[in-house]
């Protein structure tokens, strides 16, 4: 292993959904930009405001719909609201999931970033994250079935990735989703070998970004080669598609599984036994064989010269990403970002960790910042503990009756969320499952 020649890649982050402060490279997902209305005095997401927004959720114009929920998710995005979900929280989540039978494609978009954001707010607390989970599943997943907009199908991705992610309590959970994200990564094949329906590069994108997040909590699972070397193939032909997003995205997730993976594993499959065990199996060979391959493709992608209409922040970004993951493949080096949040800096110095804080940033936005500082969640998710956190100044106004009642149940959903999330984390890192859980039935090449 080399010796290094870089150092941690610093970034600010600021409370707003600029994506430009970030200087690492690994942004293929962070570059699609979600939309979001202003937060303004009128939306401070008060429970007066939200109890209203609640109620034109059961209004028949979809428009009015619409607004509501561009409010819900602004306010769940700039605020943490622990007694809205203690008290509405099955509520919000029926009236949102109603929108998948009846909604425009906005509506649709809207209500899935409102009920992905009532999961990463309510947490572990008292099992709402996982009812929320299976409350949902069934619904976004037929609503996968049904047409083929990139909007409305990339966000119901990223719902049913972030519910996954925060109340899957499992790995059957977890491999659930997977399976069924990816149909949309490699779908298959129908008579005559030809694909139903191909999704566009970015519905791919964000399928990819989204099965990587999830793969990304199953760092310690036993892999089988013979598994995995369809995945890592299929990733390997993405990387040779136009499309510069979805060529990343597919980086991003090769170097995720190389990193969990790792030849020394795949080098001992369980097909080996006995005087065998140290004899690499035709698995381990074949995925050998095709690092090679990927790492030539990989060095091509970090030097790509710009082309006719090419945007140069799109293509510093690709150099930047695959430079890393060149990096990664001839020395071993993951990549290591900081941020500044707040009077804080937080750092992450893997591709599990890297894919993680760039899906949650992209699907927080500006409100990232927020949830950094005071969500629980995200604390035990990337172990950051704000310096202020619980620190009280000698100068604090005292507390109201009301005020104290709101400190008591946030204290209790972050106290649970905390401890309940880290216990769903170690029950999935323990697995030694070794089955074909992240890509579904094999199936021919697409």
């Amino acid at each position: 292993m080399g010796k290094r020649s870089k150092k941690s890649k610093t970034a600010t982050l600021y409370d707003s959904d600029d994506d430009d402060s970030q200087s690492s490279s690994s942004t293929a997902m962070s570059e699609l930009t979600i939309a979001q209305g202003p937060y303004t005095e009128e939306t401070d997401g008060s429970n007066d405001n939200l109890d209203a927004c609640l109620d034109a959720l059961y209004e028949k114009r979809g428009t009015t719909r619409e607004n509501a929920l561009s409010t819900i998710v602004d306010s769940f995005r700039m605020k943490l609201q622990h007694q809205f979900v203690a008290n509405k929280c099955i509520t919000l989540l029926h009236q949102c999931l109603n929108s998948f039978k009846k909604g425009s494609t906005k509506e649709i978009h809207l209500a899935s970033l409102a009920i992905g954001l009532l999961s990463v707010t309510a947490g572990c607390e008292d099992g709402k994250a996982q009812e929320i989970l299976e409350e949902s599943f069934a619904p976004l997943s037929s609503a996968l079935k049904s047409g083929t907009d990139s909007l409305k199908i990339s966000s119901i991705l990223d719902c049913l990735a972030m519910l996954t992610f925060i109340g899957g309590v499992n790995e059957e959970e977890t491999e659930r989703s997977m399976q069924i994200i990816w149909q949309f990564i490699k779908p298959k094949l129908g008579p005559n070998n030809v694909v139903a329906s191909k999704p566009t590069p970015a519905i791919m994108t964000a399928a990819i970004s989204a099965w990587a997040f999830l793969l990304s909590t199953m760092n310690e699972f036993k892999l089988n080669s013979k598994d995995w070397q369809e995945s890592i193939s299929h990733f390997s032909t993405l990387l040779e598609k136009d499309d510069r997003a979805l060529r990343m995205a597919a980086g991003e997730a090769i170097a995720l599984i190389f990193e969990i993976g790792q030849l020394v594993k795949f080098r001992n499959d369980e097909t080996n036994s006995g005087d065998e065990i140290n004899k690499p199996t035709e698995g381990y060979i074949q995925i050998q064989g095709l690092r090679g391959k990927i790492t030539n493709q990989v060095r091509d992608l970090s030097t790509e010269a710009g082309g006719k209409g090419s945007a140069k922040k799109d293509l510093n970004s690709q150099r930047n990403l695959f430079r890393d993951v060149l990096e990664f493949f001839e020395d071993g080096y993951p990549p290591e970002i900081s941020f500044k949040v707040g009077g804080d800096t937080l750092s992450v110095s893997s591709w599990s960790k890297v894919i993680q804080l760039n899906f949650c940033r992209r699907f927080l936005a500006g409100g990232f910042a927020k949830h950094m500082q005071d969500n629980e969640v995200l604390h035990a998710v990337f172990g950051f503990t704000p310096k202020g956190k619980n620190q009280s100044g000698s100068n604090q106004e005292p507390l109201t009756e009301d005020q104290k009642k709101l400190m008591k149940i946030q204290n209790s959903f972050v106290s649970k969320a905390r401890t309940q999330f880290l216990n769903k984390q170690r029950v999935l890192s323990q697995g030694k499952k070794g089955g074909h859980f992240s890509v579904g039935p094999m199936d021919e090449e697409a």
